[in-house]
């Protein structure tokens, strides 16, 4: 049976790093690793994190907003009305969770585009299997 738990004693790439997860160890526990998120490890985390933290500087802004602005100018925030609603419901009530639904969407395309500048596949093709191949759990498969 294969040990799960170790690292391949084969060529690794080569794959920048500046200073995450201390590499060259056969059985790291990822789990207990500490990672610093303002001094990601690797280009592609560094680049996750700008989308990341963009997304959540504009939920902000779209969540909060409209709140401290009916905070800040209450008479004109209630005084204009959209649709028959005055513009600070308008904004909290539709325009928070559409943003969100609009934030999300943005995020994936994202994530997609840094996938493939990356060279990051999440198909999840098959071979046939094999009479002598191994299962999952360790048995025959059949």
């Amino acid at each position: 049976m294969t040990d799960n738990n170790a690292q391949s004693d084969g060529t690794a790439p080569d794959i920048e790093t500046d200073g995450g997860v201390q590499t060259g160890r056969r059985n790291v526990n990822y789990l207990d690793a500490q990672i610093n998120i303002f001094k990601p490890a690797t280009p592609f985390m560094r680049d996750h994190l700008k989308i990341v933290w963009t997304m959540f500087v504009a939920w902000a802004v779209i969540v909060f907003g409209p709140v401290t602005a009916t905070f800040l100018a209450p008479d004109v925030m209630t005084s204009i009305t959209v649709l028959g609603f005055p513009l600070h419901y308008l904004l909290t009530a539709m325009g928070a969770p559409s943003g969100a639904l609009i934030l999300s969407f943005i995020y994936a395309r994202k994530r997609d585009q840094l996938d493939e500048k990356y060279g990051i596949d999440h198909s999840t093709k098959q071979a046939a299997p094999d009479t002598d191949t191994v299962a999952p759990d360790g048995g025959v498969e059949q």
